[in-house]
């Protein structure tokens, strides 16, 4: 494994809650995160049909354009009775022509499920895949993922995206009603990441 050296991490995304989230799991590394936004990077499109695919195209356009190793998540979340969707559609699923709304996200999934009829527990998981690209072509991937169910109605206004309608695996509160400090202690992006610190320098 190739190790990371260094107190700045670029953070290949454009979404300020995901930046926020991996700063604050970077923090006690004494790492600082900037995003693709303050460096002026425009967002490459995602074709690829898996997590790490997509992970991959940011990381290596973010690397290639800096010159710099950059630092990119891919995640989603994956219905059971969805047969897996919205998975890496999940942020296309929240898009409008005003921008990202998962409110309405969130509504059309719960309305997917009931149009199946399909019982209760809604069983879903989180996926997050991080990938650590190098400005020579290198890089190191690492994957988590979270198990729980969907709940309804939405509850909670922490966190971002789908969180307001997960509930982990033994917890009777969504990610939604816990606070950042709780939720990075079990979330997908955390698991991933308990894999990633192996990769900086000690």
């Amino acid at each position: 494994m190739r190790r990371f050296s260094g107190d700045r991490l670029l953070v290949a995304t454009h979404n300020a809650g995901k930046l926020e989230e991996i700063s604050e799991l970077l923090a006690p590394y004494g790492v600082s995160a900037i995003g693709a936004k303050e460096m002026k990077l425009p967002e490459p499109a995602e074709t690829e049909t898996t997590f790490v695919g997509n992970a991959r195209i940011k990381a290596h356009a973010a690397a290639k354009a800096t010159g710099l190793p950059a630092l990119a998540d891919d995640s989603g979340i994956e219905v059971d009775c969805l047969d897996g969707a919205p998975g890496v559609y999940t942020a296309d699923w929240a898009e409008t022509p005003q921008g990202r709304d998962f409110v309405m996200a969130m509504d059309r999934t719960w309305a997917a499920c009931e149009a199946r009829s399909a019982p209760l527990p809604r069983k879903a998981r989180f996926r997050a895949t991080l990938v650590l690209a190098w400005p020579d072509g290198h890089d190191e991937v690492f994957e988590g993922r979270v198990e729980g169910q969907l709940v309804w109605p939405m509850r909670g206004a922490q966190g971002h995206g789908y969180d307001p309608m997960f509930q982990p695996d033994g917890e009777t509160r969504t990610f939604a009603e816990m606070s950042a400090e709780e939720k990075n202690r079990i979330s997908h992006r955390a698991n991933a990441f308990a894999s990633f610190v192996q990769i900086f320098e000690v």
